[in-house]
């Protein structure tokens, strides 16, 4: 007989605590709130920035996440759930968590939208296990109040970046280094 200690009992708990706090609940019937959610974000985006209304139209696919929250005492994360859109469909679900480390003080909340310009990066992106956001994402920036700037260099990245509705008291929502994971809401 196998004989139960404090380090092993502790160690159940944590796994036990990490299963339970997953965020892949299947049959979990998020997928109507993701949706709707995905629809509010897109509208909000074309109808605010009416600049990205071209990039949907020639992208090969589009990842939505309507709300990223991100915080940071030192050490910092993020996370949000969307939905990868082909055509006008949602065709996969995906959450987005991040971490950090050094000076960062305070909380904000955003909406981002990557943009697949070519098949290729669609297609790189589905069938990674866990995609990570870096170096080969090109941002485009808010140049003024009501617009976003895309000048010839972005467009012909495979992916773009638009970073929008920034609320809280932290500064500069960057991707790089947030981690995309296909779930089964």
């Amino acid at each position: 007989m196998t004989q139960t200690t404090r380090r092993n009992f502790s160690l159940g708990l944590l796994a036990l605590g990490g299963t339970a706090a997953c965020s892949n609940a299947i049959g979990s019937n998020k997928a109507p709130q993701i949706d709707a959610a995905v629809e509010s974000t897109l509208q909000v985006m074309f109808d605010s920035y009416p600049g990205t209304q071209q990039l949907a139209k020639n992208a090969s696919g589009m990842l939505v996440m309507p709300l990223i929250t991100e915080a940071g005492f030192g050490l910092g994360g993020s996370f949000g759930r969307g939905a990868l859109r082909v055509g006008d469909s949602n065709v996969d679900y995906y959450s987005a968590a991040g971490a950090s480390a050094g000076f960062q003080l305070g909380a904000q909340q955003y909406s981002h939208v990557l943009f697949f310009m070519t098949d290729d990066a669609l297609a790189g992106f589905r069938a990674s296990p866990g995609w990570v956001a870096g170096a080969n994402v090109e941002y485009a920036y808010q140049d003024q109040g009501d617009s976003f700037a895309a000048d010839t260099t972005t467009t012909f990245n495979p992916v773009i970046a638009v970073v929008f509705a920034q609320a809280g008291l932290r500064f500069g929502a960057t991707l790089e280094g947030t981690k995309y994971t296909r779930i089964i809401p």
